[in-house]
């Protein structure tokens, strides 16, 4: 009920009330019972009694039944959509900074180390036939990167990429924070080196910085 008057999924309210519990301790009933004033003073600072309000005075209408429906439903999944693509353009006008148009295929299939395969990847630089470098993006949680898909999709990349070719991860969003032996799964790769580097949001000048270095590096 709660989740419904701040319109958060269940990943974005836990990761709220973890970010004001952070101890090890749960975020449910059991938190609520040993410090309820605690746990309603983070409520507060979330807004919930203003949207409660809101919700309450607000004059109904028949639309209202359908805007909730789709909410709860097909909603949920474009408002994911949403979120995985605001990434995508996040590392794409950084690349536009970088890179002419034309030297950057987007949600492409990249050609293989073998010349026979390919393989999906949000970014190949120079070209999809001929990429120099590779950038996946994930952000949590979106519609088409689920948890468990990522090391998947991560892997099946390493997999069919050259040995010469840049392969950076892009990734941002609360559910990581649920998923923390995936993360050190893919921070285990950036070390062996199979990941170049992993990047969020607030890497952005870094991306930046990393890529226009390797434009010159390349030429491209």
């Amino acid at each position: 009920m709660l989740r419904l008057f701040l319109d958060l999924s269940k990943d974005e309210f836990t990761a709220l009330l973890k970010d004001r519990f952070p101890d090890r301790g749960g975020v449910g009933i059991t938190r609520y019972r040993s410090d309820p004033a605690a746990y309603i003073e983070a409520l507060e600072k979330f807004g919930l009694f203003e949207k409660m309000e809101a919700a309450i005075i607000q004059p109904s209408h028949w639309s209202d039944v359908f805007v909730e429906r789709l909410k709860g439903g097909r909603g949920s999944a474009i408002k994911g959509q949403q979120r995985g693509r605001g990434m995508e353009d996040f590392v794409e006008e950084i690349l536009l900074r970088v890179f002419p148009p034309d030297k950057i295929a987007t949600r492409c299939r990249f050609t293989g180390a073998g010349g026979t395969s390919t393989e999906k990847a949000d970014f190949a630089i120079p070209s999809a036939s001929d990429p120099q470098i590779l950038i996946e993006v994930k952000a949590y949680g979106a519609t088409g990167s689920k948890q468990t898909d990522v090391l998947g999709d991560v892997s099946r990349i390493l997999d069919q990429k050259r040995d010469d070719t840049w392969f950076f991860l892009v990734t941002d969003g609360v559910s990581w924070k649920e998923r923390t032996n995936d993360l050190r799964k893919l921070v285990a790769l950036q070390n062996e080196g199979r990941i170049r580097k992993i990047y969020t949001r607030a890497m952005s000048d870094e991306l930046e910085a990393d890529i226009r270095s390797l434009s010159e590096s390349f030429g491209i």
